[in-house]
């Protein structure tokens, strides 16, 4: 039995909390698809010459979810967390493992900008914005984003998991 609780969002609810649900499943989806894998398999590219791994796929997640909530929607001077010196506002961050990279470490990191972005957005309307390219975005049109985000990445999740040890489904 997976430890990792993805309850299906309300069927019958407010705008807020349908998107906040949905995003919240999409993660949890991402958490499950690494369930089980050790740092080796996390870290393998299951098709050449492609180099994507869900150890690399989980820390890109972090760095979305710092550029999203973080910068843009709060307006924080974040620095990329797995290369300072990269752009901030490169939208590929986060896919290159370095040498000791572990999928406990990488989990550890996207959980806590997971709970930055929760906290940062707690408080805030649908309604507020972040700027984003030199315009205003709101908050809705970030979880949207972020929803849409998770789910081709979880697509992505499904097919190097099944090709690593035949796990399908979740």
């Amino acid at each position: 039995m997976s430890a990792i609780e993805r309850p299906l969002p309300p069927l019958n609810a407010d705008e807020r909390t349908t998107l906040e649900t949905w995003l919240n499943f999409h993660r949890a989806t991402l958490a499950k698809k690494c369930e089980g894998l050790d740092d080796a398999q996390a870290a393998v590219a299951p098709v050449p010459p492609s180099g994507f791994t869900l150890a690399g796929l989980v820390q890109h997640m972090a760095e979305v979810e710092r550029n999203w909530f973080r910068r843009v929607f709060a307006g924080e001077q974040a620095t990329p967390i797995y290369d300072p010196q990269a752009d901030p506002s490169a939208p590929d961050g986060g896919f290159e493992l370095a040498e000791g990279a572990t999928l406990r470490d990488a989990l550890a990191t996207w959980h806590t900008e997971i709970a930055r972005a929760c906290e940062l957005c707690a408080d805030r309307a649908l309604t507020d914005t972040g700027r984003f390219m030199g315009q205003d975005v709101n908050l809705r049109w970030i979880y949207v984003h972020m929803i849409e985000e998770y789910a081709r990445h979880n697509g992505h999740a499904d097919l190097l998991r099944e090709r690593l040890d035949g796990a399908t489904g979740v």
